[in-house]
């Protein structure tokens, strides 16, 4: 459930959220109540809204999935993000936790992504396939645990599923994801992937923004990367 306190920044213009596993982003046809609508509720109630409230999705991650989600708040800013988003200039870095270490510190992954929309799942493809479209990620791993290891992307193409796919493609699968291979689920049902920051410039004013998005407080083996990390 979205709170307050799981906004990471905002101004007049756009919004960054912590999303929690197993929220929805963007609302699905069956119309189970998503982030997006939180959110809009909450900013009605806090800033005394008399009409509709805007709020333009700029990126979505997957359900299980959780961390940083851009929301633009004005049309002006929708439009010039979603340009940004096109054109690869916001740059998304994720952290995830893997079952098995790759087999390098660090390196690119390249493969042709296929989509089965029939079962949900993005099939990673060395060469070009069909209409697999080319998906490219750079990861380098942080540290280890006993049994996994975290490893950071940094996100270049934004494809269906495309880092669980590609990672688990070279036997590295996330933990708790059963759908790419994944031994056995999180409790929470989530997966071990987290979007950790979003680096762009301001669509009005042109700063740099950079907002980290903490882990998952209620997971330990998380909080264990992330303090290991600082």
């Amino acid at each position: 459930m979205f709170t307050i306190n799981d906004i990471l920044y905002e101004d007049n213009h756009l919004m960054v959220v912590n999303k929690h596993c197993g929220d929805l982003v963007q609302s699905d046809p069956d119309g189970t109540e998503a982030l997006e609508d939180e959110i809009k509720a909450m900013i009605k109630v806090r800033d005394h809204k008399p009409g509709a409230v805007f709020l333009g999705v700029v990126h979505r991650i997957d359900r299980p999935v959780s961390g940083a989600v851009v929301f633009a708040k004005t049309s002006k800013a929708l439009a010039r993000l979603n340009e940004m988003i096109r054109s690869q200039q916001i740059r998304k870095t994720y952290w995830a936790i893997t079952e098995n270490r790759p087999s390098e510190e660090e390196g690119t992954l390249r493969h042709w992504i296929v989509r089965n929309a029939k079962t949900n799942r993005s099939h990673a493809h060395l060469k070009p396939k069909g209409d697999g479209k080319e998906a490219i990620l750079d990861y380098r791993i942080l540290g280890a645990s006993t049994n996994y290891t975290l490893v950071e992307v940094d996100l270049k193409t934004g494809r269906h599923h495309q880092i669980r796919a590609q990672l688990g493609a070279i036997g590295c699968t996330i933990k708790g994801d059963l759908k790419y291979g994944a031994k056995r689920s999180n409790p929470d049902g989530g997966i071990s992937l987290h979007s950790r920051r979003v680096e762009f410039a301001h669509p009005v004013g042109g700063k740099l923004i950079s907002v980290v998005a903490p882990v998952p407080k209620s997971d330990n083996l998380w909080r264990f990367f992330e303090e290991a990390q600082q």
